[in-house]
């Protein structure tokens, strides 16, 4: 028997897989994490290049430092990311998210300051108190807001109207 080890197969280069196929596309999985291909998969998918993405498609990325966003009269966080936060907060006789219920009336971001208008279902919810507490403290857990101000708003009043409308076709209204 011979010594010799066998020889080292190349690296592959940046980008590439072990096999030199392109990698498959990120948001797209192809495989379980066992590798074994996920279902309606095509076997073929992680040799498909990955689609470029257009340069308008590009989230905008966040200031590293909500203070210098502030100074330059930029928003810390986008009205979206506030939304997304929002979406947390349920009301806890309907278990709907406020977002999708209409409860928000007006997301205003200025620097790292957020406000918010926002209604509840009747004057007298039981859970109004609960509601907008945990609306300010999600809005307070984002690391780009340092001032949060949540405002009670009657005008106009809520109504069903103001239910998203695909929640609204699931409730049966």
């Amino acid at each position: 028997m011979s010594d010799a080890t066998a020889p080292t197969p190349p690296t592959p280069a940046p980008g590439a897989t072990p096999t030199g196929a392109p990698p498959a596309h990120p948001a797209l999985p192809v495989a379980t994490n066992d590798g074994a291909p996920m279902a309606g998969t095509s076997p073929h998918a992680a040799a498909m290049p990955a689609a470029p993405v257009p340069e308008h498609a590009a989230a905008p990325a966040a200031p590293a430092d909500p203070a210098v966003a502030a100074e330059a009269g930029e928003p810390a966080v986008s009205v979206d990311q506030v939304k997304l936060v929002l979406r947390r907060v349920k009301d806890p006789e309907l278990n709907l998210n406020v977002v999708d219920l209409g409860l928000i009336y007006d997301i205003r971001v200025a620097g790292a300051r957020v406000d918010v208008d926002m209604s509840l279902t009747s004057p007298g919810c039981p859970s109004g108190p609960e509601i907008m507490g945990d609306v300010e403290s999600q809005l307070r857990s984002l690391p780009e807001v340092s001032d949060v101000s949540v405002n009670l708003v009657w005008d106009p009043y809520w109504t069903p109207d103001r239910i998203e409308p695909r929640v609204r076709a699931y409730l049966g209204f």
